[in-house]
């Protein structure tokens, strides 16, 4: 049997056409009536957010700067148009940076050992305080890493009080429908490093139960609503978020994966954990 193995050949570059697509149109069609209502009672829009829209509207136009480029075998010259590297609407630069964050991540700070995802989501009542309130976000998700690890020191009965966790988080700020939703994607270690010699010696740790789970869950709920409490951000409406119906929150463990599929999986999930989930893909 004859095997012939065909090599990729290298796609030809082809300009994208921004202006040709409906977010685009809806931007630069809409963008000054919008702009121009805000003195007629409509909510302010903030300048960061101004700034990315506008931006958006140059990337990749030439009109607005290109490079040009030379293919040294043929000698053809093409253009190529700047891009506005943003973090918020372009699609084009977002799924750039998801790539680049995904493959960052698996090739250069993800072990290859077990991992685990974990999602917490607040309640309604909070969610003003986390967009508004300097340090929130960063508070809530240090109370979450730390009950994470705490949790898989517990369950690792090899491990001493100085073995640590390790994880990546990302703060997603939007819900999928352009409501404002902070929620946290947290991908963890399955398990925790001990100090070992001149290295460390990594303890795996059982796949937590339904149980675990909500004892993670319970230890977050806790320690947030003191640190509401103590600042003083909220006092009836952070009490009622305490009682069992009002703590509309969501804590999630999904499906560990193995060194095996590490590769494959932890890009996956990078590539959808860093994606902006409010631009359009």
């Amino acid at each position: 049997m004859e095997v012939h193995c065909h090599l990729a050949q290298p796609r030809p570059y082809r300009p994208r056409r921004p202006a040709q697509t409906v977010l685009y149109q809806v931007v630069q069609g809409h963008l000054e009536t919008v702009l121009a209502a805000q003195g007629d009672g409509a909510s302010p829009i903030p300048a960061h957010a101004e700034r990315a829209l506008r931006r958006y509207l140059e990337c990749g136009i030439l009109a607005h700067g290109f490079a040009r480029a030379r293919c040294g075998d043929c000698g053809h010259d093409f253009l190529i148009a700047f891009s506005c590297k943003g973090r918020g609407v372009c699609p084009s630069c977002n799924t750039r940076r998801m790539a680049e964050t995904a493959a960052h991540m698996v090739d250069h700070v993800l072990p290859p050992v077990a991992m685990r995802q974990w999602v917490l989501s607040l309640p309604k009542r909070l969610r003003w305080h986390l967009h508004h309130q300097p340090g929130a976000l960063d508070m809530a998700l240090r109370i979450l890493l730390d009950a994470i690890e705490r949790h898989l020191r517990e369950h690792c009965h090899a491990a001493g009080t100085n073995a640590r966790g390790g994880a990546v988080a990302f703060i997603h700020r939007f819900g999928s429908a352009l409501n404002a939703h902070p929620h946290f994607h947290v991908c963890a270690i399955d398990g925790v490093f001990e100090p070992h010699g001149e290295g460390v010696r990594f303890h795996p740790t059982p796949a937590p139960s339904p149980h675990d789970i909500e004892t993670v869950q319970a230890a977050v709920r806790r320690r947030i609503l003191r640190a509401v409490h103590r600042r003083r951000w909220s006092g009836p409406v952070s009490r009622r978020c305490g009682s069992r119906h009002g703590w509309c929150t969501r804590t999630r463990a999904a499906r560990s994966w193995s060194r095996a599929s590490r590769a494959g999986r932890s890009r996956r999930w990078s590539r959808a954990c860093a994606k902006r989930r409010w631009a359009p893909a």
